[in-house]
């Protein structure tokens, strides 16, 4: 089923001890161009990230929003700075010993050694970057999986509509088929009325009629052109029930119609014919603004 460039998903869970939310939305692209945007202390996990959306997108501008929130203590750590304390013991020892011990109390609690400065800090525990890289891709799969869901219920409707398109067109070139020999008919007595108008009354020359005729078929002759649609057609039918992203190669038969139209339209100086071929070029328009959105 082919999918849209344009979609949005979004996923949120508590891992390890953060709360992440990813979002991932996407607007039309010739190319995959993926922006992250994230706090500056998860960088590190950018490049996972856009290798992962590359596992589900194509084409497309995609931009992933991710925001981490620290949920538990478990990230810092309190930390003794030993030799500092044993400095401030020393130094306690020595203030004991000064005054024989009349003025100091000897007396003293860790509580009283915590109290003093830079004793304890507080320091952020060092992360397992790849844990919590996984732990973003993990989030960020999901919010992939509904952003896909939506390209795809998207890519659904577009493939409806092209198909319709497609069922237009082709009727338009059975008709343009049906109405081209008869304009070589047409063309044919239209001839043959004017001679004789012209020669009033004598014999007209049967052969020069046919080769007029004759000349006139193969300049307005559009079976190279139809046969040519038709084969677009059918190629076009198979992509739209394909998988695979398909909107460059679509891009393509889409000039390629354009070009058989153009060409039926300049080589037939009928009326019918041109009305038809300005229909089948407006429905090939239409396909065209279509596959813009197409993956």
């Amino acid at each position: 089923m082919i999918k849209s460039m344009t979609g949005y998903g979004r996923a949120r869970r508590t891992l390890n001890g953060r709360d992440i939310t990813v979002e991932v939305r996407s607007v039309n692209n010739r190319y995959l161009d993926c922006g992250v945007k994230m706090p500056r202390g998860y960088i590190f996990a950018e490049e996972a990230i856009k290798g992962l959306v590359q596992k589900y997108a194509s084409r497309g501008k995609v931009d992933v929003f991710i925001t981490v929130e620290s949920l538990g203590a478990e990230e810092t750590l309190v930390r003794v700075n030993e030799p500092l304390a044993r400095s401030y013991m020393d130094a306690m020892m020595q203030l004991f010993q000064l005054d024989g011990g009349r003025m100091v109390k000897g007396n003293y609690y860790a509580t009283d050694l915590a109290r003093l400065p830079d004793v304890l800090t507080v320091v952020k525990a060092e992360e397992d970057l790849e844990g919590v890289s996984a732990d973003l891709c993990a989030v960020l799969e999901e919010a992939l999986l509904a952003y896909t869901a939506m390209r795809e219920t998207e890519g659904r409707k577009l493939a409806e509509d092209i198909s319709r398109r497609l069922d237009a067109i082709e009727e338009l070139t059975c008709r343009v088929e049906e109405r081209s020999p008869q304009t070589v008919a047409e063309y044919r007595q239209k001839l043959l009325e004017r001679m004789q108008e012209v020669l009033r009354g004598a014999a007209v020359d049967e052969s020069r009629i046919l080769t007029e005729a004759a000349i006139f078929a193969d300049k307005v002759a559009v079976d190279e052109e139809t046969v040519r649609l038709r084969s677009h057609l059918a190629q076009m039918r198979e992509m739209l029930q394909s998988g695979a992203p398909i909107g460059r190669k679509m891009d393509f038969l889409i000039q390629e119609l354009n070009r058989e139209a153009n060409t039926i339209g300049s080589k037939c100086s009928d009326l019918r014919i041109t009305r038809d071929v300005v229909d089948l070029k407006a429905e090939i328009e239409k396909i065209r603004e279509q596959a813009q959105n197409i993956e």
